[in-house]
């Protein structure tokens, strides 16, 4: 193995830990905590692709949030590109939230 594999266990865990630094504006939890995220992919050229969903299709950040996403991410030193894609399938629920998310919005 050389030098210079990526490793994508701790990319990815940049990855998660500048998620977790952006906040759905309408509730006090982070949008990785909301379960807003579905998946982070990483390829060996350092190109990220996040499928993520927002709790509405109508919601007022759809526009904006998706943008910091994107630009958080690309300021990891290791990222080349990153790009979101938004998708409504499945459809977010309370139940895609973190047990963290939950206790925070005093729903246990």
């Amino acid at each position: 193995m050389s030098d210079t594999t990526i490793d994508t266990a701790e990319l990815g865990e940049k990855i998660v830990n500048v998620l977790k630094s952006i906040y759905d504006p309408e509730i006090p939890v982070d949008i990785y905590e909301l379960g807003l995220i579905y998946d982070v992919f990483v390829n060996e050229d350092y190109d990220v692709k996040i499928l993520m969903t927002l709790t509405t299709p109508n919601c007022p950040v759809a526009e904006t949030l998706p943008l910091e996403v994107e630009e958080k991410v690309k300021s990891l030193n290791a990222v080349k590109s990153a790009e979101v894609e938004i998708t409504f399938d499945p459809p977010w629920t309370q139940e895609l939230m973190s047990e963290e998310a939950k206790l925070e919005l005093g729903m246990l």
